[in-house]
C-alpha cells in the first residue's frame, strides 16, 4: 500500500494527481510528492523501520510507489562511519562520513534514485527508462533496467571519464553521446521527452525519482542513534540532493522519530561549476549559469535544475556554500583515502575540501557532529588523480633487490 495523495507545485501550491508529471501547466513550476502522513505514522516507528530491511527499503511508507519495490531491493542502508583519523587531521571529534562509494550495484547513491525511478515507471506501465545524466545516473539507469528487463536510453556529454561509459555500456543500453555541456544534453532530452513515450528518470518521472535522495537523510538520522546531525556538507550537482536530505531530516522530525532538527546544510561545489555556492556566497536567490570547467564532472550541471531550491535550503537551514579548486580536489580525494580508506570520486574530494574550508572559516567546530556526503566511487575518476599518486617501483625478483629497497627507504 502507498502513501502519495498526489503531486502539489512547489510554487503557486496547485494539486495534480498521482501521474507521471513534473511542471505545473500553470506556472510551470516543479511538482513535488504530497504524502499522508497521518496514515504514515500509524504504520512506522522507530521499531517497524528496525524490522524492516537492511536497504533503503526499510523506510517504504515514506517512498513514493504503490506497491512493493520491483528493482533495486538491495540498494541502501550504506555505512555512517566515525571518521577518527581524519577528523584529527581536521581538528573535529566527531566528524562522520556517510558512504555511498559502495552503494549497490553502480556504486553511487543515484542507484537510490533510480530504484524509486525504475520501480514506479513499471507501476506506471512504461516498457523503456530514460535519462540524461554525467555519469552515475546512467550508469544505475543502465543497471536497473537490466534488472528490471526494461529498454533503456541514455545520453551523456561525450567527453565524461572513459570508466563511466564503460560501466553503462556494460549492461546493453543504447548510450548516446552528445558534443556538448550536460546542460545541453538535457536540454535536448526534454525535447526528446516531449516526443518519445519513455519514462526519462529526470524529467518525466522526476518528482517520483528525486524522493529516493531521501533515503540518504533518513539513513544519517538513524545511524546517529535517531538524531540529526549538526552539519551535513553535501556536493551539489542539480540540488536535488541537497533538498532532500533536508526534508527527510525535517518529516523525521514531523513524524516524531526525531527531535527538533538544528542541522546546518552545507553546499559543496568544484571552483569550475558553482552557480549554487556563488549565489550563496553573494546573498542571491537566484543562479546565474556557468560553462562547467572542471575535473569534478559528475557534479558539472552550469544551470541546476532545483538550483533556487538549494540555495533555499541553505539558507533555510542556516548554512553556507563554498567551492574548491581542482588541486584541492585531488589533495582531499589522496587525503580522505590515506586517512580512512575510502577511495571516493572527484565529488568526495570536492565535501572534503569544502568542509575543511567551512572548519577553517570557523563555520563548523571541533565537537560539532558532522556528516560528509561522500556519494561515488573513485574507481570511476581514476584519470583525475593518475598523476598525482606516484608510480609502482620496480625491482628485479631477488631478496637482495628489496632489501637494498627497504635499506634504502629506511635510512631516509
Amino acid at each position: 500500500m502507498g502513501y502519495v495523495l498526489g503531486l502539489q507545485c512547489r510554487e503557486c501550491g496547485r494539486q495534480y494527481p498521482k501521474e507521471p508529471l513534473h511542471v505545473c501547466e500553470f506556472c510551470f513550476g516543479p511538482l513535488e510528492i504530497v504524502y499522508d502522513y497521518e496514515q504514515i505514522r500509524r504504520v512506522l516507528s522507530r521499531e517497524t523501520i528496525a524490522r524492516g530491511p537492511r536497504s533503503m527499503w526499510r523506510y517504504q511508507p515514506l517512498l513514493p510507489l504503490d506497491g512493493d519495490p520491483t528493482v533495486g531491493l538491495q540498494v541502501g542502508f550504506t555505512p555512517l562511519i566515525k571518521a577518527k583519523r581524519l577528523g584529527k587531521v581536521m581538528g573535529l571529534n566527531n566528524l562522520y562520513i556517510k558512504n555511498d562509494c559502495v552503494n549497490h550495484p553502480t556504486l553511487s547513491f543515484k542507484d537510490r534514485v533510480v530504484a524509486v525511478a525504475v520501480s514506479k515507471a513499471k507501476e506506471f506501465n512504461y516498457d523503456t527508462v530514460a535519462c540524461a545524466s554525467t555519469g552515475n545516473l546512467a550508469n544505475s539507469v543502465a543497471a536497473h533496467a537490466a534488472e528490471a528487463g526494461l529498454k533503456s536510453y541514455i545520453f551523456i556529454p561525450a567527453d565524461i571519464e572513459m570508466t563511466k561509459v564503460v560501466g553503462t555500456l556494460i549492461y546493453g543500453t543504447t548510450l548516446v553521446g552528445i558534443r556538448g555541456v550536460y546542460d545541453e544534453v538535457n536540454r535536448l532530452c526534454s525535447e526528446i521527452a516531449a516526443n518519445f513515450p519513455w519514462a526519462f528518470v529526470n524529467i518525466t518521472i522526476r518528482p517520483f525519482y528525486g524522493d529516493g535522495s531521501k533515503t540518504f537523510g533518513y539513513e544519517i538520522a538513524e545511524q546517529l542513534g535517531w538524531k540529526a546531525p549538526d552539519h551535513v556538507v553535501i556536493p551539489v550537482a542539480g540540488s536535488s540532493l541537497i533538498t532532500k536530505v533536508w526534508k527527510a531530516f525535517n518529516e523525521f522530525a514531523h513524524l516524531g522519530l526525531i527531535d527538533e532538527v538544528k542541522t546546518k546544510i552545507h553546499a559543496a561545489q568544484a571552483s569550475g561549476c558553482a552557480p549554487v555556492t556563488t549565489a550563496i556566497k553573494e546573498n542571491r536567490d537566484f543562479i546565474k549559469p556557468v560553462i562547467p570547467n572542471t575535473i569534478a564532472k559528475s557534479i558539472a550541471i552550469g544551470n541546476p535544475a532545483d538550483g533556487y531550491y538549494g540555495i533555499k535550503t541553505v539558507k533555510e537551514s542556516g548554512g553556507y556554500g563554498e567551492d574548491v579548486a581542482d588541486d584541492e580536489i585531488v589533495e582531499c580525494m589522496k587525503l580522505l583515502a590515506q586517512t580512512e580508506g575510502i577511495f571516493a570520486e572527484t565529488a568526495g574530494g570536492v565535501t572534503l575540501g569544502v568542509a575543511r574550508k567551512l572548519v577553517a572559516q570557523g563555520r563548523i567546530q571541533p565537537d560539532d557532529v558532522t556528516v560528509l556526503a561522500i556519494t561515488g566511487n573513485g574507481l570511476k575518476t581514476q584519470e583525475a588523480v593518475m598523476g598525482d599518486v606516484g608510480s609502482p617501483i620496480l625491482i628485479d625478483p631477488r631478496l637482495s633487490a628489496f632489501q637494498d629497497l627497504f635499506n634504502g627507504k629506511e635510512g631516509k
